[in-house]
């Protein structure tokens, strides 16, 4: 979303350290903020009674800062309204962007492109981060559209919730390129490969009951 790259990395943490294949990890801010934009969906992880809850949900980048979307009732929200200093959580968000096929079944692995954001969530409260977070979420999913929507009325506002989280304690990770396969393994005669993995938008589908003459808007062409 919207925001300029700093070219100052994110600053490991004991959360954010990977301990296992840690060459395939990255702290540079345009390689998390690129993961990011891309996604729409992220898992929201938090402790509710001494046990773990891992939630998907919208989310969008404002700069250095993640707005979660939520209805006023979600566990998550409540929580982050009534913890001081905040409600501490765990995101993340995963790309798939290949199969690999090994000759061996152990080395069969997957393409990706992965962020681990730890943090405290806290509930906007303040009107004009809520409407500019609102937008965000609307443009992150479809750039355009926050213009061309009705903004919500007070009774939808009122069961609208939104939690932010600072981008300070972040992670990536991202695996490609072919199988790892031992060198004994070469000469099996078994298929070994990449099959690439995509996302594809197909193509808009009017609402019944849409009133004739509505063009279908150019920022949908586009995408």
């Amino acid at each position: 979303m919207s925001g300029t790259d700093s070219p100052t990395p994110y600053q490991p943490t004991e959360r954010t350290t990977l301990t296992r294949a840690s060459a395939r990890g990255s702290y540079d801010r345009p390689v998390v903020h690129a993961i990011l934009d891309e996604g729409y969906v992220c898992h929201l992880g938090f402790v509710r009674d001494g046990a773990p809850v891992v939630l998907p949900t919208l989310y969008a980048r404002v700069g250095e800062r993640l707005y979660v979307h939520g209805s006023t009732g979600s566990r998550p929200l409540r929580m982050a309204g009534q913890a001081e200093p905040g409600l501490p959580v765990c995101l993340t968000v995963t790309h798939v962007d290949g199969l690999v096929l090994a000759r061996s079944a152990f080395h069969h692995s997957i393409n990706y492109r992965s962020v681990v954001v730890h943090g405290l969530a806290h509930q906007v409260i303040d009107q004009g981060e809520r409407a500019e977070a609102l937008d965000a979420l609307v443009e992150h999913v479809v750039p355009g559209r926050a213009a061309d929507s009705r903004r919500a009325n007070a009774k939808e506002l009122a069961a609208t919730a939104v939690l932010s989280i600072d981008l300070a304690e972040v992670s990536a990770k991202v695996r490609d390129g072919g199988p790892n396969d031992e060198p004994e393994d070469m000469d099996l005669p078994h298929w070994a490969g990449v099959v690439p993995v995509s996302r594809r938008r197909g193509a808009p589908v009017p609402s019944d009951g849409l009133t004739p003459g509505i063009a279908l808007p150019e920022y949908l062409c586009a995408l």
